[in-house]
């Protein structure tokens, strides 16, 4: 991912919160949406930046974006050579932000930066991560949005362990340290609270104030639920089976040769005593078949493992997170 990044200003050494806002073709809420968002930040009595990443709007977003930057100096911009979507736009915030506190919100106007203080808040009392519920999203909308958004979350709940009512809020707030390290792909956004609480991680959700979009026009649809749900199913088997594939593969590699091994059992056993010639029967090719897929399915596990224990150590990653210690090197 390759983009272009501009800063106005001086900047702080260390800005105690860093809020991100993806940017795609909103140049007519982008005045209205930094006018709010500085009248909230600047009440805080902390230090701020803000990171807008343009993520190749076909607008003149950008421009917009440079205007606000070079009045306020806490705003910083990214642009994106072309649009690689609001995962990879979050990314690119994330990776650029200094702050202590990372807060995300929407550029659409529908996120009120008026509810920022009370993610803080919930911060401040010890937790890793703060989702936003919106409120009066889908009024009007049953069976278009608010069914299929429901159940896209209670199944995204239910698969995590990690209950929340809306994942796909923007508006959110973590410890800079729960997020930093997380590689975001696709819709992965989303499973940040997963990965947080799956890490030892706190996570609270708090209402927050939903508003609807005064110009452009809103990107979600079903294609989307379905993504979401197909990168569900990557995140799920990645936490589960990524430090232990063996387990995954050697499993399901066990299990198809035990039920080769009990196919062959049966063909011996009826060729002995029933005389049935095999040949007529596809009972051999079924149990060298299974036989076959279980050696495979061993190896690739055995593959796995290796693959994994490499990774770490090249990294010089360690398979454990420590939140305090204290022993002093």
């Amino acid at each position: 991912m390759r983009a272009a990044v501009s800063y106005y200003g001086p900047m702080e050494k260390e800005p105690h919160i860093s809020v991100i806002v993806p940017v795609y073709n909103e140049e007519k809420n982008i005045p209205l949406l930094f006018s709010r968002l500085a009248s909230v930040m600047n009440a805080l009595p902390v230090s701020y930046e803000i990171i807008a990443v343009d993520d190749g709007s076909g607008d003149a977003s950008f421009d917009a974006l440079m205007r606000v930057a070079s009045k306020d100096s806490h705003v910083n911009v990214i642009r994106f050579k072309r649009n690689f979507g609001q995962t990879a736009a979050l990314a690119a915030g994330i990776d650029h932000a200094r702050g202590d506190t990372i807060v995300t919100i929407d550029s659409d106007l529908e996120n009120d930066p008026a509810d920022i203080p009370r993610l803080l808040e919930k911060i401040d009392e010890g937790y890793e991560v703060v989702s936003g519920w919106r409120q009066g999203r889908w009024a009007g909308a049953l069976f278009t949005r608010r069914l299929p958004s429901i159940v896209a979350n209670m199944i995204i709940s239910a698969v995590t362990g990690v209950s929340l009512h809306d994942y796909g809020c923007t508006l959110k707030a973590y410890r800079s340290d729960v997020i930093k390290g997380v590689k975001l792909y696709g819709e992965m956004h989303r499973f940040i609270p997963a990965y947080a609480a799956w890490q030892g991680g706190r996570v609270a959700e708090i209402p927050v104030t939903h508003s609807p979009r005064k110009h452009g026009k809103s990107n979600y649809g079903f294609g989307r639920v379905f993504r979401v749900l197909l990168d569900l199913v990557v995140v799920v088997f990645m936490h589960r089976y990524m430090n232990r594939p063996m387990h995954f593969f050697g499993m399901w590699g066990l299990a198809s040769l035990s039920f080769g091994f009990l196919v062959g059992c049966i063909a011996i056993t009826l060729r002995i005593f029933v005389g049935l010639h095999l040949i007529d029967t596809p009972l051999p090719v079924l149990t060298a078949l299974l036989i076959i897929v279980g050696i495979q399915l061993v190896l690739f596990g055995v593959i796995g493992e290796m693959i994994m224990r490499t990774y770490y150590e090249s990294q010089n990653r360690r398979p454990y997170t420590i939140k305090e210690s204290t022993i002093e090197h």
